[in-house]
């Protein structure tokens, strides 16, 4: 009886077909491997660039109100001047609260010196130094403060005291004010006044800024020990406050004022913040000291130099602070940058993706001066 061959695959077959099998996945899986690690690479590095922009964005937006309603010169603050003309009294807090700092003014006598607010006010390396943990260390990071005028509430239609706004008065010591309803109504359309904004005070005497610490139906309060120390200040500094606003009667302030007007000033700060999620430092913009937003993430560097028109010849140009000799409201443009990296580190690597933008803004002028003097 015979047997009928079987047909089939040798073992050395099986083995060398198993073989060209196991090579075919392994290189498809090294194509699907680094087709999804440049994926994830392309990804993070748009997500990187948006989230940079976003915050360069935000910046240049602030930047081109810079000085939009603020007197030529910047705002008076209080203030006791030494032999040199310079502020001796106790500083000005300055956002953000969460550094703890002031407005220290020059060491030298300049204009301004430290007694008035300027409607921008560098801050070269008062931020944080942000280290990445993949061992990269960035630059110290700088700190930039920004004032414009409101526009949301119309308080400076009339004066406060016009005559035709009987309900309208100025407490003499600055420790209110009340307005009549009917000339400038607080609850009407607009961000609501609340504790914390500031107000300025504006006449033919000069101006001040004095900080809300309460709202009463139509009457800000303005108790001493406000967040920026504006407050109270009457007794113990010469200038800058609200008397300097009052009529004078015998070299004295009268209790009484001339025509004054209110508006409220938006004090912008930029700077970076490293210890709420050290793995994300943001990009943060804080309005006078309320809570700080979140403008992006995994910022890096923060960085502003500035322009400087001063009748010099050639002017100085990328100045990391304001020149000595020359004052805040001579600056003509900032030059913007800003640093990002990566959420996660690259694929496939230790490293983290990085990225910058830079752009220049102009700003308007916030001093008169005579290029052909």
């Amino acid at each position: 009886m015979s047997q009928k061959r079987q047909t089939g695959f040798t073992l050395v077959e099986m083995m060398i077909a198993m073989a060209v099998t196991v090579v075919v996945l392994g290189g498809a899986m090294v194509v699907f491997r680094d087709s999804t690690q440049t994926n994830r690479s392309v990804n993070q590095t748009a997500d990187m660039s948006d989230n940079t922009r976003a915050g360069v964005n935000m910046v240049v937006q602030d930047l081109i109100l810079t000085g939009s309603g603020v007197p030529t010169g910047g705002i008076a603050i209080p203030n006791t001047v030494d032999a040199t003309g310079c502020n001796k009294g106790v500083p000005i807090n300055r956002p953000p609260a969460a550094l703890g700092l002031v407005f220290a003014g020059p060491t030298t006598a300049r204009a301004g010196c430290n007694v008035v607010m300027p409607a921008i006010e560098p801050g070269p390396n008062l931020g944080p130094i942000v280290t990445s943990s993949d061992g990269t260390t960035a630059q110290q990071s700088d700190v930039i403060t920004i004032l414009y005028a409101d526009n949301t509430v119309a308080l400076n239609t009339k004066a406060i005291n016009d005559p035709t706004c009987p309900g309208g008065s100025i407490a003499p010591d600055g420790s209110s004010t009340t307005f009549d309803v009917n000339c400038q109504a607080l609850g009407a359309a607009g961000i609501p006044i609340s504790a914390g904004d500031l107000i300025m005070f504006n006449n033919a005497n000069g101006s001040c800024l004095q900080t809300v610490t309460s709202v009463a139906g139509q009457t800000l309060q303005f108790a001493p020990n406000d967040a920026f120390k504006l407050n109270g200040r009457t007794t113990t500094d010469t200038a800058g406050t609200i008397l300097q606003l009052q009529n004078i009667v015998g070299n004295k302030p009268n209790g009484t004022f001339p025509a004054t007007s209110a508006t409220r000033i938006w004090m912008v700060t930029y700077y970076l913040d490293n210890t709420s999620d050290p793995l994300h430092p943001r990009l943060m913009r804080e309005s006078n000291f309320n809570a700080s937003q979140i403008v992006s993430e995994s910022v890096e560097t923060l960085q502003f130099s500035f322009n400087v028109v001063d009748g010099t010849n050639p002017s100085p140009v990328n100045q990391r602070n304001v020149p000595v000799n020359d004052n805040e409201n001579q600056i003509r443009s900032v030059n913007v940058y800003l640093g990002s990296r990566s959420a996660m580190v690259a694929a496939g690597t230790s490293k983290f993706l990085r990225t910058n933008q830079s752009t220049q803004v102009a700003l308007r002028s916030m001093a008169y001066f005579n290029t052909y003097q």
